[in-house]
């Protein structure tokens, strides 16, 4: 049965999940403010705005669900305090009128323990800078009258992932055979997420009302040091394997007392100089998805990343 969604963002989980929504034969509402996105027949790209609440009606009249995949213009606490909590309010309360469930996509940034495998129970109670944004938005999709269901992931890679670790700062690099820098300590055991598998569970998180107004983690497969995914590309790609070089943390601290973005990524350095690591095991149950295979993966993302230069 042909079903409407709405998905606000066309990012890349925006994208890989409005994608994977038509290619089942549903209808698709995908907004943004310029009105770009994937083309598909059964997408329609809409020019909206998703803090204006009088289009956000109009756009989420008649969905069942409501993909919310927009995220700060800056990666700044300052910005993210200033835009998504507003936002995210904006868009459920005008999923609530539309009787809709809200899906998000969410970090591993609240979780208060990162030193212990972060499961779907572990503490969420993280404070401070960018960890406590997160924290408090989780804490009023809670308390807000309207069905949410938040899906946490790790650090993302794979098609269309740009902006992220495992991104145009590894991929395209590894590719050209230079040599490569990574923040923290590059054999340390680290999570990442396939963003297909995050678009998957995200959908069936959608679709599976008993589900619903709850944290579930994204299939993800067993943690890997920086160098160990690094490796994976350049297996799937037939080239050698590349040594990594890395950033040490005290000197991204001290170029932080220049740079807001070296100041903004040095805090999220506990989350490459230790592991850091989910467990996905029991939301993969509830869900019956796996995470994609590594080899597979890794091929995707690199034929993906080849396609872009060709």
């Amino acid at each position: 049965m042909t079903t409407t969604y709405a998905v606000t963002g066309a990012g890349p989980v925006g994208s890989t999940v409005a994608i994977l929504l038509a290619d089942q034969g549903h209808q698709v509402r995908l907004l943004t403010r310029s009105g770009s996105g994937p083309e598909h027949p059964l997408i329609e790209r809409r020019k909206a705005d998703a803090s204006d609440p009088a289009q956000l009606a109009d756009a989420f009249d008649g969905v069942s669900a409501v993909f919310h995949c927009i995220h700060g213009s800056a990666y700044t606490a300052k910005t993210w305090q200033a835009e998504l909590p507003r936002a995210e309010r904006t868009v459920l309360d005008a999923a609530a009128e539309a009787g809709a469930v809200v899906v998000f996509p969410e970090s591993l940034y609240s979780y208060s323990e990162p030193d212990r495998a972060m499961s779907e129970s572990s503490p969420r109670e993280a404070s401070g800078g960018k960890r406590g944004v997160r924290t408090a938005l989780l804490k009023a999709r809670q308390a807000h009258k309207a069905d949410t269901v938040s899906v946490v992931a790790g650090d993302f890679f794979g098609p269309r992932v740009r902006g992220a670790h495992a991104g145009e700062r590894m991929v395209p690099v590894l590719l050209k055979g230079k040599s490569l820098q990574v923040i923290g300590r590059a054999d340390q055991p680290h999570s990442f997420t396939y963003v297909p598998d995050l678009a998957a569970a995200m959908v069936k998180a959608a679709q599976t009302p008993e589900l619903w107004n709850s944290v579930l983690h994204a299939p993800t497969g067993p943690a890997l040091s920086q160098q160990e995914l690094a490796t994976a590309f350049t297996t799937a790609a037939g080239l050698p394997t590349v040594k990594l070089g890395t950033i040490p943390g005290w000197l991204l601290k001290v170029l932080g007392l220049a740079s807001t973005d070296m100041r903004e990524l040095a805090e999220t350095l506990y989350q490459f100089e230790r592991p850091f690591a989910m467990d996905s095991s029991a939301s993969q149950a509830k869900l019956g998805l796996a995470p994609t295979p590594l080899p597979e993966a890794a091929a995707a993302t690199v034929a993906w990343w080849r396609r872009q230069d060709a």
